[in-house]
């Protein structure tokens, strides 16, 4: 559990962060050049789920639906912007920048988050 509570604190700190990736790396964590709208709603969606996963840190199995939600969007959303980025050579370096970061949380905090009788266990 103290594993998972640290995953579900780093995956709440890079969820607010970003922003500041999306500043300082665009090539890697933003998707649009110019004026766009999609910056700030995505950018405030992540956050409010980084809020919750530093909620969830305290007690991880009164969570457990956050976590998953989190762990399986991040799946669904990095296969998405896998494929986008292969489509467009504009997107190849989020490849090395948001795409992997997605699948390394999901598969961090999948891991680390107990299921079925372990969980009821807890």
């Amino acid at each position: 559990m103290t594993w998972l509570r640290i995953a579900l604190v780093i995956a709440g700190a890079m969820s607010l962060g970003l922003y500041p990736l999306m500043v300082v790396w665009p090539s890697g964590w933003t998707w649009h050049t110019g004026h766009s709208d999609y910056p700030a709603m995505i950018v405030g969606v992540y956050a409010t789920l980084g809020v919750f996963l530093l909620l969830a840190a305290r007690n991880p199995l009164r969570y457990l639906s956050l976590i998953w939600f989190a762990v399986w969007s991040s799946v669904v959303h990095g296969a998405i912007m896998t494929v986008q980025a292969l489509e467009n050579p504009a997107h190849l370096g989020h490849l090395v920048g948001d795409v992997p970061a997605l699948f390394i949380g999901a598969i961090v905090l999948g891991v680390l988050t107990p299921r079925g009788d372990k969980a009821r266990a807890m």
